[in-house]
């Protein structure tokens, strides 16, 4: 990733963009941080927040007119923070601050004429950015003198004099502001700022400021507007000009890069989803400490963070996809050294959630695929990360699983049933049922089983998934390319991208047209989960629930679902790079609602099955073959690649009346019974059955093993490929029952044992 691209990335992400009421403030006031203060009843700190931007805060937080609150989004629930309320109530009960420390001095000289609001915000900014200040007027403060004791104490406004003197400002009284007095001035001084309310005679010679650096016709003089009716905006022309006085000394240019500068636009995005109405606790101003600090309990404390809600993912890693952007451009600039953001990459499910609910539309698939394909292209992904995935995609891809027929009889399709490895792994009944419905229905029905090499675009293995894709597209169209029937959303996803001549429906959609199958039952309540695959598929989400409506099943919509569904743990193949996670994330969906689930995505069903929840799919209900289908246990790895080599081998018995053409394994004969607690390790170590029946082969043939002398059980080892297996077991009745197993990368010198 170029330092460019991380930049387009980073802008896509409104996190860190200024909230809405900070961004609708002339002076950029912290009112987030603030109301939080405020609620926790920390008032000295929430006064901080104001003292830290506001000039003369004793001043200008008594005077605030509140800017802040039409941008607020409380306000379209119960009406918006009273803010301006808080910074008054705040103003009186909180201990005052010493004003800031002004930066190193500029050895530069400044005056300002006029001692109205803005002049004396102006003389504080100036003398805030090390500039030395003479503030010249008739009376400092001018009309602020003139206001009634509740609205501005005079304790007020003379401690923020004091507070301006401390800063280094200069006091030089005048009898009256003139046109030979500027002029001194101007020769005299680096820059002037005059004060437009006290000073209105300034514009007669050299007109109205610019609005946007608020200079004049004269080099070197800056001046407010008169007449503007706000305190907080007369602040914000005061900040401005200061602004503008620091780039005209410094000889840069006075014009770009000023849109922050005082009310600003954000991208910045809050839902009220879920944010009940409720109405100011003080509307017309805070009486004591109790009614402030639950008026400021009322601030949302607005982030965006919608991509995080649902997905337990991006909450796992602590960060949100801004902060994943910067990681991964680390990890992809580090040439030597431990890359750790190598499993946040691989742990994304690719699924797109964040993106539909990003209001900007930011993709951590998008992102993280493009990773994933620079670590592959360097040779620094993790070989572990995806190597059991992609070994069973090709399993699955082998002569023992896959079959592309014509309907018995018949020497052409019109249409041809594509289930998906993963379908004919979990349930293979169910596949072999639906096939036989199709055919019974539909007629001329051809089949394909194999994957759809969803595993290998995931991994980022390219060269890999355009094999796979050229191997599918050579079957289908060996079968005359017809009409695809596809069982599994994500194959229905794959299928499009790498067959894009190809008509595909799903299997849904051809069941809505032609009824329910003979036998189907239903009723009941169930919660649905759309695969994250249909989020794009609007209408085989409503063809699902079409015919979930037939089979008289109350249909219950998690928060999550529809475009906004959240994956299973499997997608990207997030379980098999960080299995702990992939099981965490299925555990969140599985007991997200309190009734058993209904899914038409087998990998769904499967994972809040492991997950501990009760989940069915809908083949369970339009093919019934249990009693209980939200209880049946996700198969395991081992059964799963038995279940797709029996399912072939029936189907060629039972519906093309062939033996099976493929001669067994010399492994398979080994007679092997597992103990619960190697049987449980080798699930979670991803160890096949047939990776331990060839270990024992070797050892049968080779005679080769060790011998624990503690148990009297042996251990053997077999490198059959990349991986070393080793299994601890002992003789048993026509076999061996194997009590552990375990796995390693390693070469072990020295040869086998």
């Amino acid at each position: 990733m170029e330092q460019k691209e991380l930049r387009a990335w980073e802008a896509r992400c409104v996190q860190e963009e200024t909230v809405r009421c900070t961004a609708a403030c002339p002076l950029h006031v912290d009112a987030r941080t603030f109301c939080k203060l405020m609620a926790e009843g920390r008032m000295d700190k929430a006064w901080a927040v104001l003292a830290k931007v506001m000039p003369l805060p004793g001043v200008l937080a008594r005077l605030c007119d509140g800017p802040c609150k039409a941008a607020c989004v409380r306000k379209d629930a119960g009406g918006a923070v009273e803010v301006d309320g808080l910074e008054r109530y705040c103003a009186s009960a909180a201990k005052p601050v010493a004003p800031p420390r002004p930066l190193p001095a500029r050895n530069k000289r400044v005056a300002v004429l006029g001692g109205h609001l803005a002049g004396l915000c102006a003389a504080w900014e100036l003398a805030r950015r090390g500039f030395e200040v003479t503030l010249r007027c008739v009376d400092p403060g001018g009309p602020l003198r003139d206001l009634p004791e509740a609205a501005l104490p005079k304790g007020a406004l003379d401690g923020e004099i004091e507070s301006l003197a401390r800063l280094g400002v200069t006091f030089e009284a005048c009898a009256a502001l003139t046109p030979a007095l500027l002029d001194a001035e101007l020769a005299d001084k680096d820059a002037v700022f005059a004060d437009g309310d006290a000073f209105p005679a300034i514009f007669d010679g050299c007109g109205l400021p610019d609005p946007l650096t608020l200079g004049t016709q004269r080099a070197g003089l800056f001046a407010s507007a008169p007449g503007e009716p706000s305190a907080v905006l007369r602040a914000a022309a005061a900040r401005r000009a200061a602004n503008s006085v620091d780039r005209y000394l410094q000889g840069v240019s006075m014009v770009t890069a000023r849109e922050l500068e005082g009310p600003c636009a954000t991208r910045h995005f809050t839902s009220l989803e879920g944010v009940a109405p409720v109405p100011p606790a003080c509307p017309d101003g805070c009486p004591d400490e109790a009614a402030a600090r639950a008026e400021a309990a009322r601030c949302l404390q607005c982030q965006c963070l919608e991509c995080l809600k649902g997905c337990a993912y991006l909450r796992h890693f602590k960060g949100y996809p801004k902060v994943y952007a910067r990681q991964i451009y680390n990890n992809e600039s580090i040439v030597r050294g431990t890359r750790t953001a190598n499993k946040m990459i691989n742990s994304c499910m690719i699924c797109g959630q964040c993106e539909a609910v990003c209001p900007e539309d930011f993709s951590m698939a998008d992102l993280c695929l493009d990773a994933r394909r620079t670590l592959v292209a360097r040779g620094q992904m993790p070989p572990s990360a995806h190597e059991f995935a992609l070994r069973d995609m090709a399993f699955a891809d082998g002569g023992r699983c896959v079959l592309a027929r014509h309907a018995p009889g018949t020497g052409s399709s019109a249409y041809v049933f594509f289930p998906g490895c993963q379908l004919a792994a979990s349930d293979p009944d169910g596949v072999a049922a639906a096939y036989a419905d199709l055919r019974a229905r539909l007629g001329d029905v051809g089949l394909m089983l194999q994957c759809c090499g969803a595993p290998a675009h995931w991994a980022a293995r390219d060269a890999m998934a355009d094999d796979a894709a050229a191997a599918l597209r050579a079957r289908w169209e060996g079968l005359g390319s017809p009409r695809i029937i596809a069982a599994c959303p994500t194959c229905m996803q794959e299928l499009a991208r790498t067959l894009p001549g190809a008509e595909i429906v799903s299997h849904w959609s051809v069941l809505r047209t032609l009824g329910l199958p003979d036998g189907a039952a239903g009723g009941g309540s169930l919660a649905i989960s759309d695969p994250c695959a249909a989020r794009r598929a609007p209408v085989l989400r409503d063809d699902v629930r079409n015919l979930l409506s037939g089979l008289s099943v109350d249909a219950a919509e998690p928060r999550f679902t529809g475009e906004t569904t959240p994956c299973c743990g499997f997608g990207g193949l997030l379980s098999e790079a960080n299995p702990e996670l992939g099981l965490a994330v299925a555990r969140d969906r599985a007991q997200s609602m309190d009734r058993d689930w209904v899914t038409y995505c087998v990998m769904c069903r499967d994972m809040m099955a492991r997950a501990g929840g009760r989940a069915l799919h809908l083949y369970d209900l339009l093919f019934p073959r249990v009693e209980d289908p939200a209880g049946r246990p996700a198969p395991g790895y081992s059964e799963r690649r038995e279940n797709r080599v029996r399912l072939r081998e029936r189907l060629l018995r039972e519906v093309w009346n062939e033996a099976a053409d493929h001669e067994a394994e010399p492994f398979e004969a080994v007679q092997a019974a597992f103990t619960e607690a190697a049987a449980q390790n080798m699930e979670t170590r991803r160890i096949l059955a047939s990776d331990v029946r060839k270990v024992l082969l070797q050892a049968e043939r080779s005679g080769k093993h060790l011998l624990r002398t503690e148990t009297g059980r042996r251990v053997a080892s077999f490198r059959p490929a990349v991986v070393t297996y080793w299994v601890e077991y002992e003789p048993a009745d026509d076999g061996y029952l194997v009590h552990n197993a375990w796995s390693h990368r390693m070469r072990i010198k020295g040869g086998q044992p």
